[in-house]
């Protein structure tokens, strides 16, 4: 079941704005979460710089015991532990700061130990208080202990935060690049979509349309692809079916064309056997009582043979006017040729010198009459090509193992070289809308011709095609033109 182009490109497109929204998830939470762990480790980093105040004033008093420097360590303290709670709820969905809130305890701890100082009576060196500054020394040593606690706790908290920040940048990276490397990869599979899916059937469209327009009526081969192009192949298809069959009926109505064309060439042919006839039928009546029956024999022979000569004449007309199915077969190609300029003798023209040069052993697969269509009108168009006289030569020659060659060449006006590129377009004129005889043609000196429609050469066209041959012309003005056709050579032994 073939697929519609609208639901695969929805298919694409969906798909493609599903990854693209997966990853710009990602990237959004990754750089969000970068975003808060940096005004966490901000907010550690000042706590951290709060406590070590109150280290350097803890230090201060220890060494200078002035109690203004213990003022101002617990003050730092105390805002330690505001930002300690700013920080926890900042924090609290982050398993970090679950690690902030148990460290609270020493911070609070460390508070109480440096306030129980203040509460002691500072040592005089003169007086006997050992026990006291025993006791002092001690406690001493627990806020030492505690203020190297805290800040190597919030040192490692903050070493640790530098850490997960730097995975996070790193994961971030691999997101940009893992996106990058998405996007092309999709950007690749659209694009092999579209040209496989698209480009390429519409490429084979294209040239099967082509072929078309220069008279090829083949069938378009049926398009893996959607069902659109199914469609279109199918509804082209049905077209080219019309279209073949009116090209057989042109080519029937060209034949018939060409019969009119021929009827006053063939009235004389018949008229000169159908006269001697009559000539020995006179001579046979008035020597009836003549005993010499050798000279009557010969007479009836030689009108028997003038019979034969008309009934020859009658049934290559027929056989031309005929419709044919397509056949190939092998023959002799020289019989064609003087077949075919045995019709168009007597159209010739005084003024015009018909040359043939066809060699006598070229054996051919072609459809007999088809190509006899294409002989005569390429000759009817050179004739018409030279109105005050020259030479038409028709050349045959082997051109490589399987094919040959025959031209049909004039010494005529020649075409303009804008025209030789469209001359085999079918309904392409150049000629003006004059009135027509029945073998005028349609374009510039007589070429492209069929009752003037501009659909002559492109028979002609379609006609070669179909042989798996081609058509080629060269022409240069006031010198003449020359058609040359390309056609297989033999495909058997048989010999029609």
């Amino acid at each position: 079941m073939r697929v519609s182009y609208k639901n695969k490109i929805i298919f694409v497109l969906t798909i493609y704005f599903a990854i693209g929204s997966v990853i710009w998830f990602l990237n959004y939470f990754n750089n969000n979460l970068i975003n808060h762990r940096i005004r966490v480790i901000e907010k550690k980093e000042d706590l951290l710089n709060t406590i070590l105040e109150a280290r350097r004033y803890e230090k201060n008093f220890f060494l200078t015991q002035h109690e203004h420097h213990l003022d101002s360590a617990i003050s730092f303290i105390r805002q330690a532990e505001q930002k300690m709670a700013d920080l926890i709820e900042m924090d609290e969905t982050v398993p970090n700061g679950k690690n902030i809130s148990l460290r609270s305890p020493d911070l609070e701890e460390y508070r109480s130990a440096m306030s129980f100082l203040v509460t002691q009576p500072i040592p005089d060196a003169k007086a006997n208080h050992l026990v006291s500054s025993h006791e002092r020394m001690a406690q001493q040593e627990i806020i030492r202990r505690l203020g190297r606690t805290i800040t190597e706790t919030f040192e490692s908290m903050v070493l640790s935060d530098r850490e997960r920040i730097n995975r996070l940048v790193q994961r971030s990276r691999f997101y940009h690049f893992a996106t990058l490397m998405g996007m092309i990869l999709i950007t690749t599979l659209a694009a092999l979509f579209f040209f496989f899916n698209v480009i390429r059937p519409l490429k084979m469209l294209e040239k099967s349309i082509g072929e078309i327009a220069s008279g090829n009526y083949k069938h378009i081969p049926s398009i893996a692809a959607a069902v659109e192009f199914e469609s279109l192949v199918g509804s082209l298809n049905r077209m080219i079916g019309m279209l073949n069959r009116r090209s057989e009926a042109l080519i029937q109505e060209k034949k018939l064309a060409a019969l009119g064309t021929l009827t006053s060439g063939v009235a004389h042919e018949l008229n000169n056997p159908l006269n001697n006839i009559s000539t020995s039928m006179q001579i046979l009546l008035e020597e009836l009582e003549d005993p010499d029956l050798d000279y009557k024999r010969e007479l009836l022979q030689d009108s028997e043979k003038e019979v034969e000569r008309a009934r020859d004449i009658v049934r290559a007309l027929l056989e031309f006017s005929r419709q044919h199915a397509f056949s190939i077969k092998t023959i002799l190609f020289r019989p064609l040729v003087d077949d075919t300029i045995k019709l168009i003798k007597c159209e010739l023209p005084p003024s015009i010198k018909l040359v043939v040069d066809v060699p006598q052993d070229i054996r051919a697969s072609v459809d007999t009459r088809r190509i006899q269509q294409v002989l005569l009108n390429l000759i009817f168009n050179a004739i018409q090509s030279m109105e005050s006289g020259g030479t038409i030569t028709v050349l045959a020659r082997q051109s490589s193992e399987d094919t040959f060659y025959l031209s049909v060449s004039d010494t005529g006006r020649g075409i303009p070289p804008e025209m030789l590129s469209k001359i085999f377009d079918p309904f392409f004129s150049t000629k003006s809308s004059r009135r027509r005889t029945d073998s005028d043609s349609s374009s510039y000196d007589g070429y492209t011709n069929h009752q003037g429609t501009g659909l002559g050469l492109a028979i002609c066209h379609g006609i070669v095609d179909k042989h798996n041959g081609r058509i080629e012309v060269k022409s240069k003005v006031g010198e003449g033109t020359t058609f040359t056709v390309y056609l297989p050579l033999e495909k058997s032994d048989e010999v029609f």
